[in-house]
């Protein structure tokens, strides 16, 4: 009864501006369309813009906050309901909700370096910060502006194809900010910076987060603008009682709607037509439900079929509403002629330039030249990273960037795994400490044993860079027994000698990348080792040294890594190649009887993964190593175990033990099928074979003692990292061996 009274009311008001339109000869009504906010349920929008589009009703101005000036803004750059219904439907608004990038926007020096932490926190005046919110709103932006490539030079909003404007919130003020002019993408993404959802965005100098704190539906802002009817869609919710309060999120958006709901019986008096959809079902964040909303939009406005029929009626166009030609940079490729860059203050413009993958004179798509974007936004260098296509007689990007002002970080992770035991991994890095582009990152390992790992590079983006790596690293393990016939160690299947390994590795090189998955480095490297067991004599403990030596070499590595993750991986190619020559020996009292003579190796690895149906993986990774001399048998290969331990000579094998096997040169050949039987929970099998000795390619018999072993495991792709359990076994022996790790590697 009361919707029914709430009709009759409308209409006859309706009739009532209409006579008098009439009346002082005006036959052309101005209509102007409020579209308030409210995160996913703001989609109901578009289904009342379909409905208006159908009944033929010229919207002449459109006002929005939040999802509202999304919605609305996109729709007055000149896209159509439909076109908004099926865009907005494609993407994945996790995605877009979070700084979520995909692997292959990292550089590889990243792939290698930082994806073994769990948690990062900001360091300022030594003190601790949280994140100021869940996501810069990098992808929201890459999206609104990709969508609005078009009318990047348009910066009057009342000359978009629809005039329009849209509000937020001066952070520091309280003061209601409307947009009004500036660039369409950075307003929307303004308009709708949820707190403590999106970082807010600065315009002019001017902190703005979400309109809808000071103004969530305004429609007082639309009357002044002077239109002749105002059609108001209201898609906020009513205040929840204490029982719906039960979750943080829904205690911020208690607090955050207080204002929001003071005035909106008034605002509802001073609409001509005021639509709210009945989407109370629905939350802020039920973009799973899309569709649903947008039926709920539909059906809101096919009930006020009537009145919106009228107001179309008294409109000179009466026609569908026709939308302006879409230029968008997606389609095809396109040459920029010119790029402009202001905001960077501790980064080149040719390490920009590099991070982008922008090539003069190279024509892109608009997909590749988001990777760039992506790559940039990877490097986590910047706030934001603002940009625009400007045409005049040539294609010009401006970029603005706001690059981030605090430069330390705290990186913590934990990890357990059967060789190195529990682990407590501590980072503190920091950038542009001595040079523009570079960084200094302090990896130190606490638990059962003490490893660092201290990393500095110059990031020159496509040009050399220029690194320093040195790394400890130790554990203990009974890897050795001596050779009866010579009396030196040598790694070997049999009774073990319980050993504490000690590496310390140092490197400089020089680093030249071609793209974000490939990566040359020349350098040079000092190693030095101290291995030794403990002896009892005469009840003193002695340390009875297995090598004591410094070894220098010169090395080359490349690498390519398109793998799209780095654990579980679906999909992607993996390459790595090295050489490396040793060229002299500090030491000749350890492991060497004879004098040393230098001696190179050769290694590499390729790795290759497919999926199928999306849940069923195949990995196929094929390893080897040649050397060419004779190396101290602490630098021979060894074979088994299921550790990444990140010791060059030291590689898994599955049906043995750490180091069980070990020659001058291997094979190896790994196959993996692995099922996804529900989201990232794995199961895998495990197949590998390898021939291990002094020389594999000795009369050309590949296929002559060769070693087998097989696995089967559980693994789980937690936000900790890999944690997994592996049963294997060879008919080789009657060993079998669980292996089980917690957390990245590290």
């Amino acid at each position: 009864m009361f919707r029914k009274i709430i009709f009759v009311v409308c209409l006859l008001q309706v009739q009532v501006m209409l006579s008098q339109s009439e009346r002082l000869g005006q036959k052309d009504l101005k209509v102007g369309l409020v579209l308030s906010g409210g995160g996913a349920k703001g989609f109901a929008h578009i289904g009342v813009l379909k409905v208006l589009e159908k009944a033929g009703v010229r919207i002449d101005y459109i006002g929005g906050t939040s999802m509202g000036a999304v919605v609305g803004g996109l729709y007055a750059a000149g896209y159509s309901a439909n076109e908004l219904d099926s865009i907005l439907r494609s993407f994945n608004y996790d995605e877009l909700q979070q700084d979520f990038l995909p692997r292959k926007s990292k550089s590889i020096y990243q792939k290698q370096t930082d994806e073994k932490y769990a948690l990062t926190l900001h360091i300022d005046k030594g003190k601790i910060l949280l994140p100021s919110a869940v996501s810069k709103g990098q992808n929201l932006f890459n999206l609104l502006s990709g969508l609005t490539g078009h009318v990047h030079s348009v910066t009057d909003f009342s000359k978009l194809t629809i005039p329009f404007f849209c509000v937020a919130t001066n952070l520091e003020t309280g003061a209601m900010e409307i947009l009004e002019t500036g660039f369409l993408p950075e307003a929307i993404k303004a308009s709708g910076a949820f707190p403590t959802l999106l970082d807010p965005v600065i315009i002019d100098d001017k902190v703005m987060t979400d309109g809808g704190v000071v103004n969530n539906f305004p429609v007082d802002i639309m009357k002044k603008i002077g239109v002749d009817i105002i059609i108001g869609v209201d898609v906020q919710d009513k205040l929840k009682a204490r029982e719906d309060l039960n979750s943080a999120p829904k205690i911020i958006t208690q607090i955050a709607s207080f204002q929001m709901y003071d005035d909106v019986d008034k605002k509802r008096e001073d609409t001509d037509l005021y639509l709210h959809p009945d989407i109370s079902n629905y939350t802020v964040v039920s973009f799973d439900k899309i569709g649903e909303i947008i039926e709920k939009g539909e059906e809101v406005a096919n009930k006020q079929l009537k009145i919106i029929t009228e107001i179309a009626a008294h409109q000179q166009q009466k026609e569908k509403i026709k939308t302006a030609k879409i230029r968008r940079l997606k389609k095809g490729k396109f040459l920029i002629d010119k790029i402009e860059v202001v905001g960077n203050k501790n980064y080149t413009k040719e390490y920009i330039q590099g991070k982008l993958q922008y090539k003069r004179n190279d024509s892109i798509t608009y997909a590749q030249f988001i990777e760039g974007v992506n790559g940039l936004s990877a490097t986590r260098n910047f706030k934001s990273i603002q940009y625009k296509f400007v045409r005049s007689d040539k294609l010009e990007l401006h970029l603005d960037l706001k690059e981030e002002t605090l430069s330390s970080f705290l990186r913590l992770s934990a990890h357990y795994d059967d060789l190195y035991k529990t682990g407590i991994l501590l980072n503190f890095t920091r950038k542009h400490v001595l040079f523009k582009n570079d960084f200094v990152s302090a990896d130190l390992v606490l638990g059962d044993n003490l490893r660092y790992n201290l990393d500095y590079f110059i990031d020159n983006g496509f040009h050399w860079s220029f690194g320093i790596n040195s790394r400890f690293n130790k554990f203990g393990k009974n890897i050795f027994i001596e050779d009866e016939a010579t009396n030196n160690p040598t790694l070997n299947v049999g009774y073990k000698t319980p050993v504490e390994y000690n590496d310390f590795r140092t490197q400089l090189f020089l680093q030249r990348t071609f793209s974000n998955s490939t990566a040359l480095q020349l350098g040079a490297e000092h190693k030095y080792l101290r291995i030794f067991n403990e002896i009892l004599i005469n009840d003193e403990i002695f340390k009875d040294f297995i090598d004591k030596n410094s070894y220098y070499s010169a090395f080359s590595k490349f690498t390519l890594d398109s793998y799209d993750r780095k654990y579980f991986a679906k999909k992607g190619i993996f390459l790595d190649v090295n050489y490396k020559t040793t060229l002299f020996s500090s030491n000749q009292d350890f492991v060497f009887n004879n004098e040393f003579i230098p001696f190179s190796r050769l290694y590499g690895k390729l790795g290759y993964i497919h999926t199928f149906f999306n849940t069923l993986t195949f990995q196929y990774v094929s390893e080897a190593g040649v050397t060419f001399g004779k190396s101290p048998t602490t630098l021979s290969y060894a074979l088994g175990g299921n550790n990444k331990n990140f010791l060059e000579n030291f590689t898994s094998f599955y049906g043995y033990d750490v180091a069980d096997l070990n020659g001058e040169s291997f094979l190896k050949s790994t196959f993996t099928l692995r099922y996804e039987m529900f989201e990232k929970n794995h199961l895998s099998f495990i197949a590998n074979f390898a021939r291990i000795e002094d020389n594999v390619l000795k009369d050309i018999a590949l296929f002559e003692g060769i070693k087998s072993g097989y696995a089967v495991g559980y693994g789980l792709d937690s936000f900790i990292g890999p944690i997994e359990i592996k049963y294997s076994w060879t008919p080789d022996t009657n060993q079998n061996y669980w292996f089980f790790n917690f957390g990245f590697w590290f």
